[in-house]
């Protein structure tokens, strides 16, 4: 088996022991917080495949996307899901910058190394800032959505 492969099998064992830290009170949260970035990614990563701006070589489901199923739809928004269950509301922004700037740097720092080492993705029009930029704001806007929907729930 490719090393490729074994990075997904990785990828989903380590995104699925995420999940099994999610408070059980905030699963609701969680849920939440996944569903709505698989909605983001589903539009964002379909449409930077489609325009030529990166691809992704090796991928499951290869016949029906051409988007990465594994990141876009399992990883991410599981990533997503924690970023937003231990979110520090109630501390200063500069802790919230950087939790924000910590989590999209992580991110980009491992997919800027399986871009360089890996068929998993390559960048055709793309560059790791985009990625970087592209993370704080889907978080982002997952956190707006997430504060406004459970605010209107408990209104």
């Amino acid at each position: 088996m490719r090393i490729e492969w074994w990075i997904l099998v990785m990828v989903y064992m380590a995104a699925t022991a995420i999940l099994l830290f999610i408070p059980k009170n905030k699963i609701r949260l969680a849920v939440m917080a996944a569903l709505f970035k698989q909605f983001i990614t589903f539009l964002a990563g379909l449409a930077v495949v489609e325009l030529g701006m990166l691809e992704y070589p090796i991928r499951l489901f290869p016949s029906i996307s051409r988007t990465s199923f594994t990141y876009e739809y399992y990883a991410f928004p599981v990533v997503c899901a924690a970023f937003i269950v231990w979110y520090p509301n109630d501390r200063s922004h500069v802790l919230q910058f950087s939790y924000f700037a910590g989590f999209a740097s992580v991110l980009t720092f491992v997919e800027v190394l399986i871009e360089k080492y890996t068929d998993l993705i390559n960048y055709i029009h793309w560059e790791w800032y985009i990625t970087w930029f592209s993370l704080c704001l889907s978080f982002y806007i997952s956190r707006l959505f997430c504060n406004w929907f459970f605010q209107k729930a408990n209104a």
